[in-house]
């Protein structure tokens, strides 16, 4: 504990740790979990066995999966749904609906390609509009507008059956909402998401779709969203090939409108 003191407190500028506040968080905090420790295999499989519905929820998106993803800019397991089963401790399990969850502009953390990244003011005032700054660090994050290839690719590794589009709420402030639609690789135009090793050559084709430049975090219904913005939500849902059946329009709970899938409209 002695070398790892010497960095917080000279590394960090922290304060030390003692073992005796060690011992003082794990039964402050720790003890509240341990009624919920158990089998967890066993668990989802009585779950299973009784007919109960049951949601994974996962971390991180498609191209920080180890093997879908933009190696080595990836995490150290999978991030796909189909190995949410597998992760879990329930392999028997078979997944009928997969919601991919994706942001109305694109968002990085970290290093590694982002073929459509702005930068300078239009960067800053699209992070400052989104809060899009570390939760823990504060660190900026990097931004940049849709990304038609990249998300079609993620809706196809994740086998998605439906799209969560959210913080549609943050693009309000623009007059010319722009988005990535194709790449230019290899001196051609490609809508294919390519090889990780080709992506820092690859450069984005942006095309522009009126904004709305109204406040939309009060609707709650379809019907309640400006004409452009419903029509910035079906072109998303066209380009990737997965219907939008949620759109956030803010962050509390209830600022989510719920359409009906394609099929049933």
């Amino acid at each position: 504990m002695e070398w790892k003191n010497l960095i917080l407190t000279k590394v960090y500028g922290a304060e030390p740790y003692t073992m005796d506040m060690l011992e003082k968080w794990i039964n402050d905090f720790c003890e509240k979990i341990k009624p919920y420790i158990c089998d967890t295999g066993e668990f989802l499989k009585e779950a299973s066995s009784k007919g109960k519905n049951i949601l994974f929820e996962a971390q991180l998106g498609s191209l920080r999966d180890l093997d879908y993803g933009i190696y080595p800019y990836t995490t150290s397991s999978n991030t796909t749904a189909a190995y949410a089963p597998v992760g879990s401790g329930l392999p028997s399990a078979k997944i009928s609906d997969v919601i991919g969850v994706v942001k109305a502009y694109s968002t990085c953390v970290g290093e590694g390609p982002f073929v459509c990244e702005m930068f300078g003011d239009e960067a800053e005032q699209l992070r400052k509009a989104g809060s899009e700054y570390g939760a823990k660090t504060g660190r900026p994050r990097r931004v940049g507008p849709l990304d038609i290839v990249a998300t079609r690719y993620g809706i196809e590794v994740q086998a998605a059956t439906e799209i969560s589009l959210t913080k549609l709420d943050v693009l309000s402030y623009m007059d010319k909402i722009p988005v990535c639609t194709h790449y230019i690789s290899d001196g051609r135009q490609t809508e294919r998401f390519p090889f990780p090793a080709a992506l820092n050559n690859a450069k984005p084709v942006i095309e522009y779709f009126d904004g709305w430049k109204c406040d939309i975090s009060s609707a709650r219904r379809w019907e309640d969203l400006p004409e452009q913005a419903r029509e910035y939500v079906l072109f998303i849902e066209k380009a990737v090939g997965c219907p939008v059946t949620y759109v956030s329009v803010g962050p509390e709970r209830e600022s989510i409108i719920v359409r009906k899938p394609m099929t049933e409209r």
